[in-house]
């Protein structure tokens, strides 16, 4: 075996150029070595001290010791002593296009001054150039926080270039990444989508298989028309090319009837997500519920702009056996970590169900009020759950042997963590992007010793600078009519 490495070790240059010498190489074995071990699988639990072997692109074994296995005999290896070992985060929403207009308005009043900054003011004047800048910039702000899978729900499509550009930059960031592509709702665009849908499967779906595709739509025709509405000529579209469909803006009485028709229509199922799924009626949850149909839930963008009820739907997913994923939605007014989103949501739920109990008025259900979720829940939710979400529970989500390695590695040690009493709590409670030291996506390192790497951050600075100020330039010239 190769010598053992701590985290912090001076000696971690020279591991990571070995690691990266050897990157693809389906040989390669890397052994991570007395770890707290949360694989999130339920047959496996959590290993107080354990060791993970990763060979290739696969999580090969988990186990309290591995060293003796004739499989690990030629792995490098890494002491991961003093950390956690988790799988990476899934972020089932997001649409990333807009990462250069970041928290431009952080203060935002509803849905319609969302809609009207951003998708009707800034969304007609990008480029191709641009929608790789947000996409790209996006995707590495995910992975330097620990989210590993990122749904990019693409809804900018002007033309077959911007879509190309946003594939593109996905791609190059080394991210899982899922390409939601939709159509734009305001402003000129070439009508190429959804039937460019089938190009983009055809020149992107091979590769690394690190970018996999689906159809993206609205639940209901209120915002941008009914071209952009889920219905059977939409499904139809997605059941020839063999993908999975995301349904945003699911809120409201009108989406409630939309559920109902599309249960009529055979078209609800566990290849469709819901996403928010706040304000549904108790029948729309129920048809959500017998067909075994996903649900994605934005915990920070429900609460901060105020869709429908503004409550996060998690108690009515889980009174309709749908256990969520989670999603960051726009980083034009909210945090881009899921820290954030698990740390809103278990507080937003136990909050609720303690008040349905002892607050003013308060009204049981038929069963009762919730439960309270717990941290192993939210946890749940970012990882195993988040990846079925989308699509790929068979692929990611947990550190199951056979799934792909897509994983992190979170110091335990450190001052905000210090000591390590319960390892689930630690991670969603106590841990943030500091604390993220590795980061693997399917056996290769995107972040090491705290940095993440292939990233040119002066230049990517000036990338997203410039892209954001000509995006201003050219938005304020349109509304003043070119002057």
């Amino acid at each position: 075996m190769h010598p053992f490495h701590r985290p912090t070790d001076t000696a971690r240059p020279e591991l990571l150029d070995r690691l990266r010498r050897t990157d693809g190489d389906p040989g390669r074995r890397i052994l991570f070595t007395g770890a707290t071990v949360v694989t999130m699988d339920p047959a496996l639990g959590t290993l107080a001290t354990g060791d993970l072997l990763v060979a290739g692109s696969t999580v090969a074994a988990v186990g309290p010791d591995l060293r003796a296995r004739g499989d690990a005999a030629d792995a490098v290896v890494v002491d991961a002593s003093g950390t956690i070992l988790v799988p990476g985060f899934v972020d089932t929403h997001r649409h990333a296009w807009q990462g250069q207009l970041r928290r431009i308005i952080p203060d935002v009043d509803d849905l319609a001054g969302y809609v009207g900054a951003t998708l009707a003011r800034y969304a007609p004047v990008y480029r191709p150039e641009d929608m790789y800048t947000g996409t790209r910039l996006a995707a590495l702000g995910a992975v330097d926080a620990g989210i590993t899978t990122m749904l990019d729900f693409s809804h900018n499509s002007r033309t077959a270039a911007h879509s190309d550009a946003a594939v593109q930059a996905l791609v190059d960031s080394g991210i899982r990444g899922i390409h939601a592509a939709m159509g734009p709702h305001f402003g000129d665009w070439d009508r190429q989508w959804p039937a460019d849908l089938g190009r983009l499967v055809d020149r992107f779906g091979g590769g690394s298989g690190l970018v996999t595709f689906r159809l993206a739509a609205l639940a209901t025709a209120e915002i941008a028309g009914p071209a952009l509405a889920f219905g059977p000529g939409l499904a139809r579209v997605a059941a020839e090319l063999g993908v999975g469909v995301s349904v945003d803006a699911v809120f409201g009485r009108a989406s409630s009837a939309a559920v109902l028709d599309w249960e009529r229509e055979g078209l609800l199922g566990d290849r469709l997500t819901l996403i928010h799924a706040t304000g549904l009626t108790g029948e729309a949850w129920r048809a959500i519920g017998a067909s075994g149909t996903r649900v994605s839930l934005a915990p920070t963008s429900e609460a901060q702009i105020g869709l429908e009820d503004a409550v996060p739907a998690v108690d009515e997913a889980l009174a309709a056996g749908v256990r969520p994923g989670l999603g960051i939605d726009v980083e034009v007014a909210l945090a881009n970590d899921m820290f954030t989103q698990m740390r809103a949501l278990h507080a937003i739920q136990r909050m609720r169900a303690v008040h349905a109990v002892h607050g003013a008025g308060a009204v049981h259900g038929a069963d009762g009020p919730p439960d309270r979720i717990t941290t192993a829940d939210v946890l749940d939710f970012a990882t195993r759950q988040g990846a079925a979400t989308v699509g790929l529970g068979a692929t990611t989500g947990t550190l199951t042997p056979g799934k792909q390695a897509d994983l992190l590695m979170i110091t335990a040690d450190e001052i905000n963590n210090l000591p390590l009493n319960d390892p689930i709590g630690t991670v969603v409670l106590g841990a943030d992007a500091r604390n993220i030291d590795t980061v693997l996506i399917a056996g290769r390192v995107r972040k090491w010793a705290g940095r993440l790497l292939d990233v040119d951050l002066p230049a990517l600075r000036a990338e997203a600078a410039a892209s954001r100020d000509r995006v201003h330039r050219a938005a304020a010239d349109a509304a003043g009519g070119g002057r």
